[in-house]
C-alpha cells in the first residue's frame, strides 16, 4: 500500500533513510490517511540518534524540544515536524514525561510503548505499513483496543483512559472490552495527572461529533467525579415540568451535541442547566421550576473552568453565556435588544443565540426556535443600521461633557449612562448639540456643575 505524504514530509524521510537510518511516519497522522482524513501534523520515528538528527538537518532550522526524550522538530518549507528516536519509556509519574527513556533499535520496540492499536503504526515508502499490533484491523473494526496489556499501558500514563473515550468519541469507535475493564479499574488515578493535560483531552471531547458519547463513556468509566463532579447531580434528576421530556443530564448531553462545535457554546451548552437541581421549587400543581438557575449555572461554571485552568476569557465568556441563556423567554422591544447585545458583547451575541436554538430543540418535540429566529434578525438590523448600544457609540464623550462645565467624577458616567438610555429609544438624537441639551436639562444643578 502506498500512502501520499507532502513533500517536506518526504523530504525529512529521503535525508534520513540517504544517511543511513530508518526513518517512518508514525502515529495518528497514519490512522487518519487511512481513515481518509487530512492529518493535521505528521510526526517521524527514526533509529537516528538525536545528535545526527541535527546533523543531517544542519542547513535546516532545528528546535530541540526534548533530546532527552529523542525529540527534535525539523523545519522544512515552514514546516515543523517532530523527528523522534526508536524509544522505550517508564512511567509517566509526574503526568508529563516518562520516568526514564531507552533508545532501541526496532522500529516494533518503539511502537510496543504507544497507547493504542490505530495509533501504533509506522510507514515509509521501502517498507509500507509496519502493524504489529493490527491496528489497521481495528480502525476497520472502528475498536479502540490498547497495545497489549491495557493494565500496562494505562499505568504508564492514566490520561491513557481519558484518550480512549476521546478517542472513542471523536472517531465514533468502541472501546474494546478489556481495555474499558482496565480504564475502569484504575479510573480514579486520572487524578494523578496534571490539570492541563486533562482538560486538554476533555476540551476535544467537547468538540468532538457527539460529545454525549464521550460524557457517557466518562460516566461509565467512573471518571466524571475527578473530571467534571458537576455534572453529577443533573444524572436522573427529573425536571418535573411538562416542557421538559428529559432529566437534567440527557437534555444537558442533548445540547452539548446540537450545538455548533465551538468551544465557548459547548462549554456554556454542559453548563448551562446545573444550576437546576440547586434551585429546584415545586408549585401547588407540582410543576418544577428553577429560579435564578441560570446565575448559579454561570458561577458553577466559572469554578469548574478555574479548576480546569482554562483561559480566563474563555471563562468569562462562557459565563456570560450561561447567565443570559434563558433571555430568549423575554419580548424584548429593541431597547432590550440593544441592553442585551451591550451585556452580553458583540462577540457573543451570536454565540448566545445557537446556545438558546440548541436548548429550546432539546427541551421537547413540540418546541419551537422562531422567536429566537425572530431575535436573531433584530439583532442583524440594529448592527446593519449601526444603531447605538454602547457608550462610546454615543456622539458625546466625558472630555465634552467637562468642557460644557461638569464636574470630574462619578457624575460623567451617569450622565453618560442616561444618554445613552435616550438614544437607545431615538437613535436620531444622537448629535452632540442634541446630547449636550439633554445633559444640561437633566443635571445642569449643583453639585453636577
Amino acid at each position: 500500500m502506498k500512502i501520499n505524504m507532502p513533500p517536506y514530509v518526504t523530504f525529512i524521510l529521503d535525508r534520513l533513510e540517504k544517511g543511513g537510518f530508518q526513518a517512518y511516519i508514525v502515529g495518528g497522522s497514519i490512522r487518519d490517511i487511512l481513515l481518509d482524513k487530512e492529518p493535521n501534523d505528521f510526526d517521524i520515528t527514526t533509529n537516528a540518534m538525536p545528535d545526527y538528527i541535527e546533523k543531517i538537518f544542519e542547513d535546516k532550522k532545528t528546535i530541540n524540544v526534548g533530546r532527552e526524550f529523542g525529540t527534535i522538530k525539523v523545519i522544512v518549507d515552514d514546516k515543523e515536524v517532530e523527528v523522534t528516536t526508536f524509544r522505550k519509556e517508564g512511567n509517566y509519574s509526574d503526568g508529563r514525561r516518562p520516568e526514564w527513556i531507552e533508545f532501541v533499535s526496532d522500529i516494533e520496540d518503539d511502537l510496543a510503548r504507544r497507547d493504542f492499536t490505530i495509533n501504533a503504526m509506522a510507514y515509509n515508502k521501502k517498507t509500507g505499513i509496519v502493524d504489529p499490533f493490527n491496528g489497521k484491523k481495528d480502525l476497520e473494526n472502528k475498536i479502540i483496543r490498547s497495545v497489549g496489556n491495557p493494565i500496562e499501558r494505562f499505568k504508564e500514563d492514566y490520561l491513557r483512559i481519558l484518550r480512549a473515550v476521546r478517542f472513542s468519541t471523536s472517531l465514533d469507535f468502541e472501546i474494546e472490552d478489556e481495555t474499558f475493564k482496565a480504564g475502569k479499574k484504575y479510573s480514579s488515578n486520572i487524578s494523578k495527572v496534571s490539570v492541563e493535560r486533562i482538560t486538554e483531552e476533555f476540551f476535544k471531547i467537547i468538540l468532538s461529533p457527539k460529545p454525549s458519547k464521550g460524557i457517557n463513556y466518562m460516566k461509565e468509566l467512573d471518571l466524571l467525579d475527578i473530571v467534571l463532579p458537576e455534572i453529577v447531580p443533573a444524572i436522573g434528576f427529573n425536571q418535573q415540568n411538562p416542557h421538559h421530556d428529559k432529566d437534567v443530564y440527557n437534555h444537558i448531553l442533548c445540547v452539548v451535541d446540537s450545538a455548533p462545535p465551538i468551544l465557548k457554546i459547548r462549554l456554556a451548552a454542559l453548563f448551562h442547566d446545573m444550576g437546576k437541581p440547586h434551585t429546584l421549587s415545586v408549585d401547588e400543581k407540582g410543576i418544577g421550576h428553577f429560579y435564578g438557575h441560570d446565575k448559579i449555572g454561570s458561577e458553577i461554571a466559572k469554578k469548574a473552568l478555574k479548576r480546569m485552568k482554562a483561559p480566563g476569557k474563555l471563562t468569562e465568556q462562557v459565563a456570560i453565556l450561561i447567565r443570559e441563556h434563558m433571555t430568549h423567554h423575554a419580548k424584548f422591544k429593541e431597547k432590550g435588544l440593544k441592553r442585551l447585545i451591550r451585556r452580553v458583547g458583540i462577540e457573543n451575541i451570536y454565540d448566545l443565540f445557537e446556545l438558546q436554538k440548541a436548548d429550546r430543540k432539546c427541551s421537547n418535540k413540540n418546541a419551537s426556535i422562531e422567536h429566537i429566529l425572530d431575535m436573531e434578525k433584530k439583532v442583524d438590523n440594529i448592527l446593519e443600521k449601526k444603531e447605538v448600544y454602547e457608550i462610546n457609540q454615543l456622539n458625546i464623550d466625558g472630555e465634552d461633557l467637562i468642557e460644557i462645565g461638569f464636574k470630574e467624577g462619578k457624575i460623567i458616567g451617569d450622565i453618560l449612562e442616561y444618554l445613552l438610555e435616550k438614544v437607545m429609544e431615538n437613535p436620531s438624537i444622537n448629535k452632540r448639540e442634541e446630547l449636550e441639551k439633554l445633559a444640561l436639562k437633566k443635571y445642569a444643578t449643583k453639585p453636577y456643575i
